[in-house]
């Protein structure tokens, strides 16, 4: 973990001037592979589009530190981390039958569902939808495009009203230059839970296709 956060730290440099880093290791990256800044969606664009509405950070807060004290990976993070990171997220809740997530667009964010439940689908080239998994409270979604700058790989929709946590490239950024052994401990762990997810969803399309 040490050398990880060396990494980190050697990619927010001081800014001139202050003792705060400046960093722009994420929010930059679509730009940094040739993604133009008008096709990507933000969270701010999406939540205007879907209706979503802000949650509460006391109540936002809560939900998280329960359900990911349950977690085997997440758990890693510990009480003090949590209470850490509350400060780098946005909280909402959004209505049934909204896509929070398109498959093959570019967004800075993912999100953490706190209640309700979301479809994960992913559209076929010929128009089906292979339905994935069914996303349950304390699961991620969306954290490949924040890490890797890529495409989603994925459509999410929302089956019933859900409240949601959502980390952004900037509040992650932020993170890095003011908590790095925090964002350093995230990172490690989403890179982990999204090995383990990526494998499972390999396998099922798979046995969809033999």
């Amino acid at each position: 973990m040490k050398g990880f956060i060396g990494l980190i730290k050697q990619a927010t440099p001081a800014s001139a001037g202050g003792d705060i880093p400046d960093t722009f290791f994420f929010s930059t990256a679509f730009a940094d592979q040739g993604v133009d800044a008008s096709s990507m969606v933000p969270w701010e664009a999406r939540a205007n589009e879907v209706g979503a509405r802000r949650l509460a950070a006391g109540r936002g807060s809560k939900l998280l530190q329960e359900l990911w004290s349950r977690d085997n990976f997440m758990a890693r993070l510990g009480r003090d981390a949590l209470q850490r990171l509350e400060k780098f997220l946005d909280f909402a809740s959004l209505p049934a039958n909204r896509d929070v997530i398109r498959q093959d667009e570019h967004g800075n964010f993912m999100l953490v569902l706190l209640s309700g439940s979301i479809a994960v689908d992913r559209e076929q080239p010929w128009g089906e939808r292979l339905h994935l998994t069914e996303a349950r409270p304390g699961d991620i979604l969306g954290e490949m495009s924040l890490l890797d700058s890529g495409p989603r790989f994925s459509v999410c929709t929302s089956l019933t009203d859900c409240e949601i946590a959502i980390l952004g490239a900037q509040a992650l950024d932020e993170m890095m230059a003011t908590d790095p052994a925090l964002a350093a401990s995230l990172i490690a762990l989403l890179a982990r839970k999204l090995s383990r997810r990526m494998r499972v969803v390999s396998a099922r399309l798979s046995e969809q296709q033999s």
